[in-house]
């Protein structure tokens, strides 16, 4: 054990520090990843959904509720990236509902408290 502190590595050309990022980018980013989450815990990613390995209702419900806060409580900063990001809320909110052996009444489905009823 050496009483050297450990030097960190330096930062590559690509890194960017968090306050060069812009908060659009920011939210944008966490959408994209909870939007891609939710979409793999519904087994979309997979030819046969139902089958699917990773497909789990109840994390997929978590990360969808999730991202319609986020894209909801965030729309007015979006700009332009606010439609493609309720588009895909949508999809998978009602991807969701096909998935589920029981759907969820209307307005009581993931994220549904947030964006209203998806049918």
């Amino acid at each position: 054990m050496s009483d050297q502190p450990s030097e960190q590595a330096p930062y590559s050309p690509d890194d960017r520090h968090l306050a060069e990022i812009p908060s659009v980018e920011v939210i944008s980013r966490a959408a994209v990843m909870l939007l891609s989450a939710g979409a793999e815990r519904l087994g979309l990613a997979d030819a046969d959904p139902a089958t699917s390995p990773h497909r789990d209702l109840d994390e997929a419900r978590r990360l969808i509720t999730a991202l319609a806060g986020l894209v909801t409580a965030s729309a007015e900063y979006l700009g332009l990236h606010a439609g493609p990001l309720r588009d895909g809320l949508q999809s998978l909110q009602k991807a969701f509902r096909e998935a589920s052996a029981v759907p969820d009444e209307p307005g009581k489905g993931p994220g549904e408290k947030y964006t209203g009823p998806v049918y």
